[in-house]
């Protein structure tokens, strides 16, 4: 198992990416702390359990300082440690720059990455103490590329991958290794949202899987193979990095 005898934090667990990632890790041997702001979180912890594997789930809204320290501490209570983390969380909201409320811009980069930081920033302390530790961060295509009506939510999954390489280079002496996914669209209840508030969301669920030249959306699962991968010691010189798992987006001229 490529995940055995670690703890896994993994953030935004009550579905999607999430929920994949969580899933994913405790089928290949972590012991999964999963966090959402969702009750939904609990059908993901009775999932890893009823499979024979080991799961605490704890309601967090990752955007609260108070939140994600007792969540962290609720995983060193029960599992002793935490070695990986996967912050997934992240909302998503459509508008215009000049027609963006300032709440709104806040409350993306509040949940988006602000949150990532405030993981980080408490399982660090546990991680340097054990003298390893891998951190995954989902970002966005649109971290890289422009997308029209989207400038807060491109800011902070730019701003993820920034301080992915930050946070990198700062913890590596700690055998700490960062790195950071970039999902183009994936099939997921965020996007869904997405569609349901749209005028015409079939003509913008053909333009998006034009956009990408393998021709589908991606699924969870895609996105959680890479953060295992990513996790798991079979990158154990890699950091620092960007993985676009996109379907071909980044490598095609608009």
């Amino acid at each position: 198992m490529r995940l055995e005898n670690r703890v896994a934090l993994v953030t935004g667990a009550a579905m999607g990416i999430g929920k994949a990632i969580a899933l994913l890790f405790a089928r290949e041997g972590a012991r999964v702390m999963a966090a959402d702001i969702s009750e939904q979180g609990r059908e993901t912890e009775r999932e890893i359990l009823d499979a024979g594997g080991q799961c605490l789930f704890v309601r967090t809204d990752v955007s609260n300082e108070r939140d994600v320290e007792t969540a962290v501490r609720a995983g060193f209570a029960q599992f002793g440690t935490i070695d990986v983390l996967a912050n997934v969380a992240g909302i998503a909201h459509e508008s215009r720059a000049h027609e963006l409320r300032l709440e709104d811009w806040h409350h993306i980069l509040d949940v988006n990455l602000t949150s990532m930081f405030l993981c980080a920033k408490y399982v660090l302390p546990g991680m340097i103490s054990l003298h390893r530790g891998a951190i995954v961060n989902i970002a966005s295509i649109q971290g890289l590329l422009g997308f029209p009506g989207y400038p807060h939510y491109a800011a902070s999954k730019g701003g993820i991958i920034a301080m992915t390489r930050q946070l990198s280079r700062e913890y590596a002496a700690d055998n700490i290794r960062v790195n950071c996914i970039a999902p183009g669209t994936v099939d997921t209840p965020m996007n869904h949202g997405v569609l349901s508030r749209v005028a015409d969301p079939e003509a913008l669920k053909a333009n998006w899987a034009k956009m990408h030249p393998l021709g589908r959306f991606g699924q969870p699962i895609d996105v959680a193979y890479g953060a295992l991968f990513l996790a798991s010691e079979e990158s154990s010189w890699i950091t620092g990095q960007c993985l676009a798992i996109d379907g071909g987006v980044s490598a095609r001229a608009f």
